[in-house]
């Protein structure tokens, strides 16, 4: 599992794979994964990426660490894309009207503590 997660360039290192694997951040078809667990063609792998976690399908299992684009064809990504961000309206001020005053700043204050 760890060689390849290292091989289709989800980690860096293959350190950084087995540890993974080990801190419970790989599972491979809903099944906790150690480094050593061996994947086949069809093998839903979930791993946590940073921040997100990345769903994916293996298309072929590879053993040593190859370009980008080949990797590319080795699994499916079936990560959902990530949800839109709310768009919070901006508070602008007119050019050149200058900082403003204390009462226009408690209303942004409070229209701030009200967003999060």
């Amino acid at each position: 599992m760890d060689r390849w997660l290292w091989a289709v360039r989800l980690t860096k290192t293959r350190p950084d794979a087995a540890a993974a694997c080990r801190g419970g951040h790989v599972r491979v078809n809903d099944r906790p994964a150690k480094p050593a667990t061996t994947v086949v063609a069809g093998d839903e792998v979930r791993a946590r990426v940073g921040d997100t976690t990345k769903i994916l399908e293996v298309v072929r299992v590879i053993q040593k660490r190859v370009g980008a684009v080949d990797a590319a064809t080795c699994f499916i990504d079936r990560t959902p894309p990530p949800p839109p961000e709310a768009s919070a309206p901006v508070a602008r001020r007119d050019r050149g009207a200058g900082r403003p005053t204390k009462r226009e700043r408690r209303v942004l204050d409070e229209f701030r503590a009200g967003q999060g």
